[in-house]
Formats: C-alpha cells, structure tokens, sequence
C-alpha cells in the first residue's frame, strides 16, 4: 500500500509528468521480449514515420532515445556543434537557463541574451547579433520553445524569419518539451534544424524517451562536429537505421508500446485538435485566474502558454504553500515557483491527454486552497468564468457523432 495514499485519483496539475491515458497504461503493461526479433524493428520502423508527424516534417530524421529532455538537449548540441562554438541563447526562466549551463560545460561560447522571468525571447537583440555577425561565427541559435517556468512560449516563425532576413547560416536549435504535440509547432515551415521532446510532457507517456528530431542540414553538420558524445551519437543510431534493426543498444520495450497508444490516441483526435483542446484550456485557466484577482507571470499575451500558466500571489503569500496545502488536503498536484519566482507563483499545467472537466476540477480545487491560505477569493469566480467560455466553445466529441 502508497503510505501517500489517498482516496480517489490524484489530481496531477503539473506542466510534466502529466496524466497518463488508460489505454497507454494498458499498452505498456507487457512483459520484455527480445529486441532483435522481427516484431521491435517492425514496431520502430511504424513509429519512426509517425513521430515525423508530430514535428510537422517530411524531411527530418527522428531519433527516440532512452533518456529524459536534458539528454535530450545534449543529443542536439554534441552532434551539431564543436567545443569553442558560439551559440546565441535566450534566458527567460529556469529550463532556458539549464540549457545554458549544459552549453557552457560542453565548452560552447554562449551568447546570452537575457529577459526579465515572464518575458519572451528578445529578438531584436537577436536581429541585432545576426546583423553584426558578417563572419557568422554564431554557429547555432538556440532557443526553448515554451519556457515552464514562466510559462511563456516564444515566437519561432520569427526566429526563422529573423535568421533568413539577414541570410545567416546557424543552425536553429529548439527546445519542444512542453509544446510539441500542444501548441503549433512547424519544424519544416520554420526552418528548424534539431527539434527535441520528452515522452513525460504532451505526449503522455511516463519520463524515459527523448525524441529528437534533425533536419538534413543539421545530419550534415554532424558529420564534422567535433564534441565528445557516446550514447547520444546519431551515426550509432543511422548505422542500425541501415541495418533494419534500429537499435544501437536496448530500447526501453515498454516505452515503445506505450509511444504506439499515445500516437494512436493524438491522430485519433487529429493534431490540429489536440493542439485547439489545448488553446481552450489555456484560454479557460487564464480566465479563471482573472476571474481570482491574480496576475499572470506572463507579461504579454502574445507570450501566454496554452501548455502552462504560471500564477503570481500576493506578497503576504508563500506560493509554495499553495503546492503543499493542494497535495495534502485536496489530492491535487500543483507547480511550484521555480528560483527566480520561488514562493512567488505557483503553476498550473494544463497539457496532455486532459479534458475541459478534468480542467475545471483543478480550478476549484485552487480556489478552495486559495481560501485556505487567506486570499479572499469569492468560491466559484474562477471556475464560473472558465464554465462559461468552455460552454461556449467545447466541441462535440468526433469520434461520438
């Protein structure tokens, strides 16, 4: 028995590790089984072509490593860049600063260009180093596409648009891990180079798969990278691609499976919905919070996730309260306030296989530990403003018409 027990589901708000569908589950319950027999090549082969899909690319090559988003980053980075390298890097929260750390101790030259927590990427800093840079010496940009921390998500066409106007050659590095499979995410429309998610996020899947993406510039560019790098190197992985067998050392077989559901359910609901599902949660948890008399981390709108909000309490608060007080008494599972915006926010998450009732249980759930901690919020504002904007624009189920 969970000495945490506690009757009912566990409500998981989290931006990551997010709920995991039934029929995942179910998939992934099955004993190992040789991954060199016909049935896990076969198996790989499917879901290679089918990740493509959800990078929104025809010319990418997938890689589905046995690893979390941080080793993830690192796959991006040692197999298209060399040490002394120099990176343009935008520090907007705390996983973008994580990124920046691993750039620097993989011993690239990191450019960075910082905002304020809560605000997106600067890009006319950016315009401003691409134009400057005549010898293109910036050899990559890197940029996280939806900040968790803050959540904020930046605006990558502009990136693109941005890279092409001055005719610069770096590579496009994105950071995908709360927002591919959740929000429009275009990696051959945009020009981007190495895409990456982790299975924990919007796909639903419990951690353990990092999914990375490279374009064939980017497979040209690892041809001459000079970093060190093992386990994560793709010319391990293209050489079995070759083979037929897929696999340079044994894959995570349950994982695999539970990857086959988890596709299978998003192209069930069709990506473009499931990325429109999210834009609804999104929208309904900002009205709520609204609603409460509380502000949004996120100093733009044209900056607000539909995968996370981050929300700002009163001074007299401790949002890190707020966390405690929802698991202990509730079931529910809160972000807490991250370095910079620690005890100052806490944090929704609203990605994944999740639907508009699930949503709306949460926000009464917040109310109630609002009420606890002495925020005098009036019960059922939050979660009336986002009833009556979900009422209004939750479509019929498809597959039940």
């Amino acid at each position: 028995m969970d000495y945490v027990y506690g009757p009912g589901k566990n409500h998981l708000f989290v931006p990551g590790p997010v709920n995991i569908p039934e029929p995942v589950i179910r998939a992934m319950n099955r004993n190992n089984e040789d991954y060199r027999s016909p049935a896990v090549p076969a198996l790989t082969k499917t879901l290679l072509e089918d990740v493509k899909k959800i990078f929104k690319t025809t010319s990418g090559t997938p890689f589905m490593i046995p690893t979390t988003g941080t080793g993830a980053w690192e796959s991006a980075l040692t197999n298209t860049l060399s040490p002394g390298d120099r990176t343009v890097s935008f520090l907007i929260g705390q996983f973008s600063l994580l990124w920046i750390d691993q750039q620097q101790r993989l011993k690239f030259n990191v450019d960075v260009i910082e905002s304020d927590w809560g605000q997106g990427a600067n890009l006319d800093i950016l315009a401003s180093k691409l134009a400057a840079d005549t010898a293109h010496t910036i050899k990559a940009v890197c940029i996280v596409h939806n900040e968790t921390a803050t959540g904020v998500t930046n605006n990558l066409a502009q990136v693109r648009k941005i890279l092409d106007h001055y005719g610069h050659p770096a590579l496009f590095l994105v950071d995908g891990v709360s927002s591919i499979c959740a929000l429009d995410f275009r990696m051959d429309e945009w020009g981007i180079d190495v895409a990456l998610t982790g299975s924990q996020k919007a796909l639903s899947l419990p951690t353990g798969m990092g999914l990375v993406c490279a374009s064939p510039k980017a497979l040209e560019a690892s041809k001459t990278a000079k970093s060190v790098r093992v386990f994560f190197d793709w010319n391990d992985y293209l050489k079995f691609y070759k083979l037929g067998s897929y696999w340079p050392y044994t894959p995570s077989i349950q994982l695999l499976y539970g990857l086959r559901a988890a596709l299978d359910l998003i192209f069930l609901e069709g990506l473009d919905n499931v990325i429109e599902r999210h834009s609804r949660l999104g929208k309904a948890t900002r009205l709520a919070v609204e609603a409460w008399g509380l502000k949004n981390c996120t100093q733009k709108e044209e900056w607000f996730s539909d995968t996370v909000t981050a929300v700002v309490v009163p001074p007299y608060i401790d949002s890190s309260e707020i966390v405690r007080r929802g698991w202990k008494r509730y079931n529910l599972s809160l972000g807490l306030g991250l370095n910079k915006v620690a005890g100052k926010v806490f944090r929704i998450g609203h990605l994944g296989n999740l639907n508009e009732l699930q949503l709306l249980g949460c926000l009464a759930g917040v109310e109630m530990i609002l009420k606890d901690v002495g925020y005098p919020v009036k019960l059922g504002s939050g979660v009336g403003a986002a009833c009556a904007f979900l009422q209004n624009n939750v479509p019929m189920i498809p597959s039940r018409i």
